[in-house]
């Protein structure tokens, strides 16, 4: 069966016009790996709007359900895990704590911390938001048989070891 010709296609073919001695074959990875995480956050943050989240404030709200009974974490745990500076991370905790979904309080074990910790509401909001989120990365795997999904998700995995070396 012969594939339909995507974006990244015309441009790989418009280097060989020009610059035939390039090899591309990178460019088509990537290409495709970059197209298709805007295209999927795109579609998770229409899958987060009706719990009023985006996906940065989803990625908040997932690592503290993560954590575990009590969904606790401090704001440097939080702001490590997602790679973002503490005010970037401030900005999240407070248009969560203003929507109910967090709270923040003095860490009883260090006077000078505070812990970040999710509502009942959060913690509902999350559930809900993850199922949806979830329920669309399926719908667009669905492309693929679960055996390719699997050699997809191990070929990913070795590239990005590779790439974090």
């Amino acid at each position: 069966m012969q594939q339909s010709k995507d974006p990244v296609d015309a441009i790989v073919d418009q280097w060989a016009q020009v610059r035939p001695d390039l090899d591309t074959r990178a460019m088509e990875v990537f290409g495709r790996v970059f197209r298709l995480a805007r295209a999927m956050g795109d579609r998770m943050e229409k899958a987060y709007e009706p719990y009023g989240i985006s996906r940065g404030e989803f990625d908040v709200l997932a690592t503290l359900r993560r954590a575990g009974e009590p969904h606790t974490l401090s704001p440097r745990q939080l702001s490590a895990t997602l790679m973002l500076t503490t005010g970037g991370m401030t900005g999240r905790l407070d248009k969560l704590e203003r929507a109910g979904l967090l709270r923040r309080s003095p860490d009883p074990h260090d006077r000078r911390g505070l812990q970040v910790t999710l509502t009942e509401e959060g913690l509902r909001v999350i559930d809900e938001a993850v199922g949806a989120g979830l329920a669309e990365q399926g719908d667009a795997l669905n492309a693929l048989s679960a055996e390719q999904a699997g050699r997809l998700a191990d070929l990913l995995r070795e590239l990005l070891d590779a790439t974090a070396r």
